[in-house]
């Protein structure tokens, strides 16, 4: 019973998991997921674009991946044409992953636009190639990486002066911490702003309101005054844009055509004229700001709008441009029914995967007890009701003599009955008994003897089932909380807060719950029939001590 039952558990788990899909790009890469771009809020075509995807464990198995993501491979629709990309970061054990993907193109007239990821290749080299975001227009780019904080990972390879600290938790991957101290950095030369400049970053107030820079280039500056984003170039002036406390923005400041245009999250919200400014070769960031900055680009043109609602639509907190679809899902989707079991269990941590393994160990010895507790009082009630019939009908001459005329092989009356009647023949004298008062007590110590053995031996395992209806619930609310904390920590390292990222997590935790629950329930109805028909037993004992005690005394008793 207990390998049949392991078999079956084993059957069920396997049937809930996804099967990995042979890579219909290259069969030497196991496993592909589909990762859809929504298409939808994007204005005006743009060519050569970057996209931002985020990995984690609600999306992705890390567990079936290269320990440093070698492996992985971006192919565009047609499942042939590999995808330029650069991976960011890449932390396998505690799950995350950042990827740059550069798309041809990008618009909204290719509504079901998807690309493929693929991995699952152990001999595979890596394909991340750092400098694909460096386009022909890119200046300087600053991702305030580990080991690199103030470096420039762009073509320039500038490296920016002043103090800042590391964020790990930052917006895409690592951050810079600005605590009124402003960083500086020394361009190539100084850009004609009527030829075309952008100078955009992703920025987080600590506080507001504030008083301080974001952007400062010779006579052009950006400033935030309070709540509100104020411009001024040379005379010009503007105001417009309020930011939020504690929220990711992004601040983009456009020269095209005589005119500084402020860009907030993909939006104009002002302009001034700067026909006659000129930025100097030095630019500042951040001076009396006391703020997060991530993903800070100087580009020597002007980014059109379409490109920065781009960046605002992939690279947000709340990002909803890229959708990564866990491996296996779209293939139950297409057969009309999603796979959600194996979400689930792709999406458990270790320490919940550990649970639900000690679980199912309970669950298969609480079956075990259960079935076999369930035989022992089934075949001990039929042998018992047997042998009582026969005890009741014996005559006074057959009463001694009944483990003679049958065996009762898995009756415990029967069994009193022959511990009984072996005091009895201890005190028999030429083939006859004559029993005293102390004598009948001493042969009922003896028979009470046996009616305690037999009940322990009766209640014996139960003690497993007791452990499994109190300790299954707490183990899995155990594996539920830490799972909980896993996937909040994951989330907050990876700076992704969309609902995408933490139901899986969260619903993965849960699951140790919910096995919890199913190793206490089927126990607990288990124990108390169980309970319930061995009391009976014992009290079947107990009444049959007392007849046969009684009977004994009657026939054999001195007067």
């Amino acid at each position: 019973m207990k390998k049949s039952t392991l078999g079956l558990i084993a059957s069920l788990c396997l049937m809930t998991l996804a099967l990995p899909v042979q890579a219909a790009w290259n069969a030497d890469w196991a496993t592909q997921q589909k990762i859809t771009i929504d298409t939808a809020n994007v204005k005006e075509a743009v060519n050569q674009a970057p996209v931002l995807v985020r990995l984690h464990s609600g999306n992705f198995d890390f567990t079936g991946a290269n320990v440093d993501g070698s492996d992985i491979r971006f192919i565009a629709a047609d499942d042939k044409t590999e995808l330029k990309f650069s991976l960011e970061k890449y932390d396998a054990v505690n799950e995350l992953g950042v990827a740059w993907v550069v798309l041809p193109q990008l618009s909204s007239a290719n509504k079901d636009l998807a690309i493929s990821l693929y991995t699952g290749n152990e001999g595979a080299k890596t394909a991340s190639d750092a400098q694909v975001l460096n386009d022909p227009a890119l200046v300087a780019r600053f991702a305030f990486s580990e080991n690199a904080l103030l470096k420039d990972s762009g073509p320039s390879q500038l490296t920016a002066s002043g103090n800042a600290t590391q964020q790990k938790a930052g917006l895409i991957a690592e951050s810079a911490v600005l605590n009124n101290s402003p960083l500086t950095i020394t361009l190539p030369a100084a850009p004609q702003l009527a030829n075309g400049a952008t100078w955009s970053v992703w920025l987080k107030t600590a506080s507001l309101p504030q008083t301080a820079e974001v952007f400062k280039s010779g006579n052009v500056s950006l400033k935030l005054n309070g709540n509100t984003m104020a411009l001024q170039a040379g005379t010009a002036s503007a105001a417009g844009g309020e930011l939020k406390p504690g929220q990711w923005q992004h601040i983009a400041l456009v020269f095209q055509g005589g005119q500084a245009i402020l860009y907030i999250n993909g939006l104009s919200v002002g302009q001034a004229a700067a026909s006659d400014a000129q930025a100097a070769a030095t630019l500042t960031v951040g001076a009396a700001l006391n703020a997060e900055i991530d993903e800070l680009q100087l580009a020597s043109t002007a980014r059109s709008a379409a490109w920065l609602g781009l960046v605002a639509q992939s690279q947000g907190a709340d990002a909803k441009l890229v959708v990564v679809t866990p491996a296996g899902e779209g293939e139950a989707e297409e057969g009309g029914e999603a796979n959600y079991m194996g979400i689930l269990i792709d999406s458990l941590t270790v320490d919940a995967k550990v649970v639900i393994g000690i679980l199912a160990v309970m669950f298969v010895i609480s079956v075990w007890v259960m079935f076999s507790k369930a035989r022992l009082v089934t075949i001990t009630d039929k042998d018992n009701a047997l042998f009582l019939k026969r005890f009741q009908q014996a005559s006074t001459q057959d009463l001694l003599n009944l483990d003679k005329t049958g065996a009762y092989k898995n009756s415990n009356l029967f069994g009193l009955y022959k511990a009984g009647l072996r005091e009895i023949k201890k005190r028999e004298h030429d083939g006859k008994v004559s029993l005293g008062g102390a004598s009948i007590d001493a042969i009922k110590a003896a028979v009470d003897a046996d009616l305690v053995r037999e009940t322990q031996r009766m209640n014996s395992m139960m003690v497993l089932l007791t452990i499994a209806i109190s300790g299954g619930p707490f183990l899995g609310l155990l594996g539920t909380v830490v799972g909980v904390m896993i996937t909040f920590a994951a989330i907050a390292a990876a700076g992704d807060v969309n609902v995408n990222a933490i139901a899986p997590g969260i619903a993965a935790a849960l699951l140790a719950t919910v096995a919890g629950l199913g190793v206490a329930i089927p126990a607990l109805f288990g124990y108390n029939y169980l309970a319930s028909r061995v009391k009976n037993i014992t009290i079947a004992m107990q009444i049959f001590v007392d007849e046969f005690i009684t009977r004994t005394a009657e026939l054999y008793g001195k007067e």
